[in-house]
């Protein structure tokens, strides 16, 4: 469960504006807020009018008063409103002063002159004022528009800043687990730590695959085992896999959760299959879909930058809906602008179709092409059906860039191995001309729903580059 996020709200006024107008329209936001609290379980820090007079941001001192509010608070992200024109110097103080937050920024539409012709806002003129002062000074923020809060777009647009503000927080400092090295043959996979600490402060926690393998032969959790053991084949159907795979497997998930909550990692890229395979005598494919389900966003071969696309968007879901892991791996026979997404076996459970069975295996992940190097244990199935949102991040010379589409998973009747599913996109020619030339590889993360604007901000809070196709 997603913890609460708090977001600050900084409703701004100018005197001689119309004082009674900027209270009525502080109420309006605030009760336009209920809802999308309720929903995405958001708490809105706002001045009462036991901090500053009416509730408002007027003048400096409201501004330190407010910045000490949502400080105290650790907000995740500000919302800047001109209830009428707007202070600006004030307004735009807290947003200078709480630096790496994102910062969303909207003007309110205006009421009836007043009797004697004169206005009562002048938001629509405000906003530009502190909109140009936050650019001025070289702060990153969202514009959501000049609404009433009781419009559709406000709601819309306060739900993709919410996502937006989580995965930022949770991006920002995470640790990644980096289990046994990168597979010699994939370059593809390899990283550079030092963009990734000095611009986003965060930790890669490496760990070697003997460790994980000695810590795997001396569980001693023998219930847990048990448990595990059942759950899968509650799920799945396991009659073409030994007893001994599924020992193997829940005993590997317990040291890798331990490993995950030992170090506080929030993602883990693993040596899922060539040593893996060899040495402990299974893949890891089951293994990581289980823990992506669990709330472990957890990636194949080691690919680092891709654990991070999965963490972003999870995050960006307010952890509800979980991703797969997958290949750009063929572009359909006969269907236009289909292709199928597709890994050894690694998606979650939960994420089957109806009309599709789980199977555990172990065979050769691509036939006779890979000969003796067989995955002991995948779980394979179609995924289900509905829209999804597909990305990718990577690092060159120091700048990173995300990669961000959409697409709908379409029902198949094919049997095929592996976790898959066939994704219709706009056009798979531009896409794929824009993975080649855009320098982005083969692996990627796909997830249920459309929150391309959420990623879309995420990247502009995070000074990536959004690469939109």
């Amino acid at each position: 469960m997603q913890e609460k996020t708090r977001i600050g709200f900084v409703p701004a006024h100018r005197v001689p504006f119309s004082e009674d107008w900027a209270v009525d329209m502080r109420h309006r936001v605030l009760k336009a807020l209920e809802p999308i609290c309720k929903d995405l379980n958001m708490e809105v820090v706002v001045p009462d009018k036991a901090l500053t007079e009416n509730g408002l941001v007027r003048d400096d001192k409201d501004a330190e008063k407010v910045e000490r509010l949502f400080k105290d608070k650790e907000v995740a992200g500000i919302i800047i409103g001109t209830m009428t024109f707007g202070d600006e110097i004030s307004a735009i103080t807290v947003a200078e002063r709480m630096p790496g937050i994102p910062v969303l920024l909207f003007g309110t539409k205006e009421g009836a002159f007043t009797q004697d012709g004169n206005r009562r806002s002048d938001s629509f003129c405000g906003t530009l004022s502190i909109s140009s002062g936050l650019y001025r000074r070289v702060i990153p923020f969202s514009f959501l528009g000049i609404c009433f809060p009781e419009e559709e777009v406000f709601s819309e647009s306060i739900s993709d800043f919410v996502r937006t503000c989580v995965a930022v927080k949770g991006f920002i400092g995470a640790r990644i687990g980096l289990v046994g090295p990168r597979p010699e043959r994939f370059e593809t996979c390899a990283i550079n730590e030092f963009p990734m600490i000095e611009q986003f402060g965060q930790r890669v926690v490496p760990i070697s695959l003997v460790d994980i393998f000695n810590r795997a032969n001396e569980v001693k959790d023998e219930k847990g085992v048990i448990r595990i053991i059942d759950e899968i084949k509650q799920s799945a159907n396991c009659k073409w896999v030994k007893e001994e795979t599924l020992h193997k497997a829940a005993r590997l998930e317990i040291v890798l959760k331990e490993f995950a909550q030992e170090k506080g990692l929030s993602t883990i890229g693993v040596q899922c299959w060539t040593a893996m395979q060899e040495i402990y005598g299974i893949s890891a494919c089951l293994t990581l879909g289980r823990l992506t389900e669990q709330g472990i966003m957890t990636a194949c071969e080691v690919d680092i930058h891709g654990a991070l696309t999965m963490l972003v968007q999870y995050l960006a879901s307010l952890k509800t809906t979980i991703p797969h892991f997958i290949d750009w791996t063929i572009q359909h026979q006969r269907e236009k602008d289909v292709f199928l997404a597709w890994h050894c076996g690694n998606a979650p459970l939960g994420l089957k179709a109806s009309n599709s069975e789980i199977y555990l295996k172990s065979h050769s992940i691509l036939g006779e092409m890979l000969g003796p190097q067989i995955c002991e244990g995948t779980a394979e199935f179609q995924l289900k059906e509905g829209k999804v949102t597909l990305s990718r991040i990577v690092e060159y010379d120091g700048e990173f860039k995300m990669l961000i589409t959409k697409g709908e998973i379409i029902p198949s009747k094919d049997k095929l191995s592996g976790s898959w599913s066939w994704v219709r996109v706009s056009d798979l020619a531009n896409l794929y001309r824009t993975l080649v030339e855009e320098g982005f590889i083969h692996h990627a993360s796909m997830i249920h729903g459309d929150i391309t604007d959420s990623l879309v901000e995420f990247c502009r809070f995070t000074g990536m580059e959004a690469v939109i196709v």
